[in-house]
């Protein structure tokens, strides 16, 4: 089975639970040690330390390779229990060793297996005494990770060089020294059969929505997956069920400050160990153009940036469609010199405008997508020859027109000026050039009402997708489509779920 055969059905389900079933610990010692090495088969990273107390008594430690600190474990747990002379004690040692011989922090008590070997797999170090059936998972995790930097796909140009890292634990650490408020909360689950993701919810008390809350939590606890190894893994489940949209509900940041702006209007953050992107709910279109550099300029500035993002939105999704439509089937549309230079191109190449736009498109989808997977200095030439083929000897051939080639052109920079709704432009684009190749700009109108519609139609956990736009609301729109300054900004704060039309939503699976 690869590692792409994420869902199972029910009877599989079952089977799994089934198998994942462990028995409580052991009151031997090396019953316990058998039956982990065992389930473990013999892999390679699983490490046992055996000791032997004061009182000649029997004990172990556990803990897979590169996970742990060894000179915690050191100084932490080894050491002080060599040293300390359980003769002189009759209390139950698990207890003793507990309260008067670790010096670690964090140590939990484990019963059974299933906690043992998840606790073990996070980097906790495992303590096991001969004639006990309880033992000690001690917080010693010391595994590697990258450090703190800045976010590369969240680039800002005033504000923290601060982005998530892997490790949930540093991640709700940048959140909580932004926020220091009691009404902070993180809420620890775990999800995926196999991988067992820690993830935490993060939230304000005093602003989130509980019905929000509460349906979050029903999908998270409803994800059927097995591995959850990104981020992007979660998303289908946590939008609506059912919902062919091409928009998501979710956002997705790599941003600490972000976070906790979203999160003071009544967002719900959602951090996943192992990847530095946080998902964000709900979401709402407008939020696609926002970024945090439009709080830190003055606000006449974010209004004109936040204005052309708008107007990049629409080119990088209409133009190509619109050119093609009128092209084809209105070019008395154009006006006279625009239309003799297409006249002329089209004459030019053996190629219709429609077969050039599609044609070209596709070049650029792959070019990009090369470029993304490429190391850097390949990435870089990939881009030179790319612009030699479709600048130079394309046009100088005459297999492709100017300004077929002009056109594609600024719809493929319009489209980086909002990132994140660079998959939804993308198919949107290729879907209104067909539709305008086809039926013209009759077939654009009624594509262009199709996805209104369904955006307006879309909620995320119950609140309107397109909301303040649509339900309409004045107050919300003094940070919609322009952003009125901090001194009316801080005079009543949004919350998320304050939005018009919002209601509490539930899906039953």
């Amino acid at each position: 089975m690869g590692i792409l055969d994420f869902s199972f059905n029910k009877k599989q389900k079952k089977q799994s639970d089934e198998q994942h079933c462990e028995p409580l610990l052991y009151c031997e010692l090396e019953k316990n040690i058998s039956y982990m090495k065992s389930r473990f088969g013999g892999s390679a990273d699983f490490t046992v330390r055996r000791l032997l107390l004061s009182d000649s008594t029997d004990a172990a430690i556990i803990t897979m390779e590169g996970m742990s600190n060894k000179e915690s474990i050191a100084l932490s747990i080894t050491n002080p229990i060599m040293e300390f002379n359980f003769k002189k004690h009759s209390e139950n040692k698990i207890d003793l060793i507990e309260s008067r011989v670790l010096s670690a922090s964090e140590i939990v008590r484990v019963i059974d297996f299933s906690q043992a070997f998840t606790l073990v797999m996070s980097g906790f170090t495992l303590f096991l005494v001969d004639g006990c059936d309880i033992a000690l998972a001690i917080g010693v995790q010391g595994f590697s990770f990258r450090g703190i930097s800045e976010s590369e796909t969240d680039v800002v140009q005033r504000g923290s060089r601060e982005g998530f890292s892997e490790p949930l634990r540093i991640n709700m650490t940048l959140v909580r020294r932004r926020l220091k408020t009691p009404d902070l909360r993180f809420e620890s689950m775990q999800i995926g059969t196999d991988t067992k993701t820690d993830i935490a919810l993060c939230y304000l008390d005093s602003a989130v929505s509980k019905d929000i809350l509460d349906e979050l939590k029903r999908r998270l606890k409803a994800v059927p997956l097995k591995n959850i190894l990104a981020a992007g893994y979660l998303v289908p489940f946590l939008d609506r069920k059912g919902d062919l949209s091409l928009f998501s509900g979710v956002g997705v940041t790599e941003r600490p400050d972000t976070v906790c702006g979203k999160i003071s209007e009544g967002r719900i953050a959602v951090l996943i160990d192992g990847t530095p992107s946080v998902l964000i709910v709900p979401y709402l279109f407008v939020e696609n153009f926002q970024t945090i550099d439009d709080y830190s300029n003055r606000a006449y500035f974010a209004s004109l940036t936040r204005i052309l993002k708008y107007i990049a939105f629409f080119v990088a999704v209409f133009t190509p469609g619109m050119y093609v439509a009128v092209a084809c089937y209105n070019p008395e549309l154009f006006p006279q010199g625009i239309l003799n230079k297409v006249a002329s191109s089209v004459a030019q190449t053996p190629f219709s405008v429609f077969t050039e736009i599609l044609l070209i498109h596709f070049i650029y989808e792959i070019m990009r997508e090369a470029g993304l997977r490429l190391p850097r200095p390949l990435g870089h030439a990939v881009s030179i020859v790319g612009a030699l083929v479709l600048g130079e000897t394309a046009v100088s051939s005459g297999l492709i027109g100017a300004p077929t080639l002009m056109v594609v052109a600024i719809t493929a920079i319009s489209s980086y000026v909002i990132p994140d709704l660079y998959p939804a432009v993308a198919v949107l684009r290729i879907s209104f050039i067909v539709a305008g190749g086809v039926a013209g700009l009759f077939g654009i109108t009624l594509l262009f009402c199709a996805v209104l519609i369904n955006m307006c139609a879309k909620k995320s956990f119950g609140v309107p997708y397109m909301s303040p736009l649509s339900p309409f609301s004045f107050f919300g729109m003094r940070d919609t489509i322009i952003r009125a300054g901090w001194r009316v900004l801080a005079k009543r704060q949004s919350l998320i779920q304050n939005q018009k039309g919002s209601e509490a939503e539930s899906e039953e699976e």
